[in-house]
């Protein structure tokens, strides 16, 4: 995790992915980056992998939580795609091989605690081709580019979480 925070009101970013799949990791890959970048105390970062229910306590803890993660949807790679989904249903069908674990993290999520704030951001990529860890130069290319315009939506949102919050606490 990038820091910890003193106030309950934080947003988490996690980057899910296999990192020995080449492309599929692309979510961890920009998680990394952000965390070497400056990052308001209200943001925590978190590699995801691949997915699972130990990821279920951390996402319920957040006020907000950003997804990033790879999408096998015919779009050219490097295609980056922000929704805010409101059910487990609302997810691209076409998340890569992880796919029903995340499905399945989410549902018990929305099922079991408060109701989730989720921004998503799925990025395009070819079918995973076998193991690598290198990333394509096509995602290569724009991993940057999409990891500042994913940062940017994670300051925007973090502001706003921190005014909510001041403004709750001064009520």
């Amino acid at each position: 995790m990038k820091s910890e925070t003193s106030s309950a009101a934080y947003v988490l970013v996690l980057g899910i992915g296999n990192v020995l799949m080449g492309d599929e990791g692309v979510g961890v890959h920009v998680v990394r980056l952000l965390e070497r970048t400056p990052l308001p105390e209200n943001v925590r970062c978190l590699d995801g992998g691949t997915g699972g229910f130990l990821l279920l306590e951390p996402m319920q803890e957040a006020s907000h939580v950003v997804l990033i993660d790879a999408t096998v949807d015919g779009s050219p790679p490097g295609t980056l795609r922000r929704i805010t989904p409101r059910f487990s249903s609302d997810y691209p069908t076409t998340l890569t091989a992880h796919d029903i674990g995340l499905k399945d993290l989410l549902d018990a999520a929305y099922l079991t605690g408060k109701p989730l704030d989720v921004t998503l951001f799925s990025i395009s990529i070819d079918a995973p081709q076998g193991v690598g860890m290198d990333l394509s130069p096509d995602i290569a290319r724009r991993l940057e580019e999409i990891t500042a315009i994913i940062r940017d939506d994670v300051l925007r949102i973090a502001k706003q979480l921190s005014a909510d919050f001041q403004k709750a606490c001064h009520a």
